[in-house]
């Protein structure tokens, strides 16, 4: 296959950064531009990012915690029309903690405050067929994990302030274990690889998982209630379309257009259903987000990019665990590539929060306005 200099300089130079700060709990964007990428081919990447996320009207601090989520790839071009790749990153995640504000606030209770942890994993097998050096038709099994520690404090969740026995949800805790689950992705992508043309749809399916959790809740007596019981979830299934053409001598123009399908999520376990009917996560919409921008080639070392984003939000008033609702972001992405068969690629993200109104179950709680977050990115990769 005929590497185009345009096509192997600045095919990367979008930022390592996607998603980052999404609808729901979207988070790496889950691209399978590595195994596009044409020959033997290999990558590792960090992205981290810095949310404020606070309201003045229910005087909540900043309740989004920093985080990091990594990703790597190998492709291996086995035969002139046989491709194989693996791919590692962590889809779906949320790190948010309110900080404690007196004895009783709306988000805590005493020194405890409410707070989410969700982790997830996912490992993507790809095999790929080229019938011609335009076309690749590609499919493969998913293997991913999901893990979540939950905590609910405060007058946010029923607690009465003058009453000790009125305590609604707060002091409620939920672990659910890591569990393990399969799903698939198919897709096909053409190319010119002598204009830098490339163009690609890959579906992902909804993985269904169901886990072990461990719920307690301490009574105002001090007596704990402790529930082991399965949670049913499925993370979403997703559409991607990538896109990207050279416009001009050593320029690319990209895009890069995703769906989720949350409309139908939630996480309903079995003690906080009975105690107060509602879910414990959901949300009412669908997911659209878009990424487009242009990279240029400088000279044979030197690459750049830039980009807007945004992201539609998974539905309006959301959770408390996650009180953003879409995004506005603009990025910058540089590429050093010492020689042809390796590079070294950094970028930077500013992102303007989409104002949310947060809930606590069926119940409005206040708005969340004019947050922001900043995210980087680190990405190394090698051609062999």
């Amino acid at each position: 296959m005929k590497l185009n200099k345009i096509y192997s300089a600045i095919l990367l130079s979008a930022l390592p950064l996607s998603a980052a700060q999404a609808a729901g709990l979207d988070r790496s964007g889950q691209s399978i531009s590595a195994f596009l990428q044409p020959g033997n081919y290999a990558e590792a990447g960090i992205s981290v990012l810095d949310a404020e996320v606070k309201s003045k009207q229910l005087n909540a601090d900043d309740m989004a915690e920093s985080y990091y989520f990594a990703n790597a790839a190998i492709k291996v071009q086995a035969t002139d029309k046989i491709s194989l790749g693996l791919i590692y990153d962590q889809p779906y995640g949320a790190d948010s903690n309110y900080q404690a504000v007196g004895p009783l606030s709306i988000f805590s209770q005493g020194n405890e405050s409410t707070s989410v942890e969700v982790k997830t994993h996912n490992i993507t097998a790809l095999i790929g067929y080229q019938p011609t050096e335009n076309w690749n038709f590609y499919a493969g099994p998913v293997w991913q994990t999901v893990e979540a520690d939950i905590s609910l404090r405060g007058l946010g969740y029923g607690a009465s302030p003058t009453d000790p026995t009125k305590r609604g949800l707060s002091g409620y805790n939920i672990h659910i274990e890591q569990e393990e689950a399969f799903g698939w992705l198919a897709g096909f992508a053409y190319q010119i690889p002598e204009i830098a043309l490339k163009a690609a749809v890959t579906y992902r399916s909804e993985i269904d998982h169901k886990a072990k959790s461990v719920e307690t809740f301490s009574s105002p007596r001090g007596v704990a209630t402790l529930l082991t019981s399965d949670v049913h979830a499925v993370t979403p299934q997703s559409v991607n379309l990538d896109l990207q053409t050279g416009v001009a001598a050593n320029t690319i123009a990209f895009a890069n257009v995703r769906w989720v399908h949350w409309d139908q999520f939630a996480v309903t376990p079995e003690y906080l259903k009975n105690a107060s009917g509602n879910n414990l996560i959901d949300y009412s919409d669908d997911q659209w987000s878009a990424n487009v921008g242009v990279g240029r080639k400088f000279n044979n070392k030197w690459s750049g990019s830039t980009s807007v984003g945004y992201d539609s939000g998974a539905g309006n008033p959301v959770t408390t665990l996650g009180p953003t609702e879409g995004y506005w972001n603009v990025g910058l992405g540089a590429q050093y590539s010492p020689a042809e068969n390796y590079f070294i690629q950094g970028g930077v993200k500013y992102f303007w929060l989409g104002d949310a109104t947060a809930k606590a179950g069926k119940n409005e709680l206040g708005d969340f306005e004019d947050n922001h977050a900043l995210g980087y990115g680190l990405k190394i990769g090698y051609r062999f």
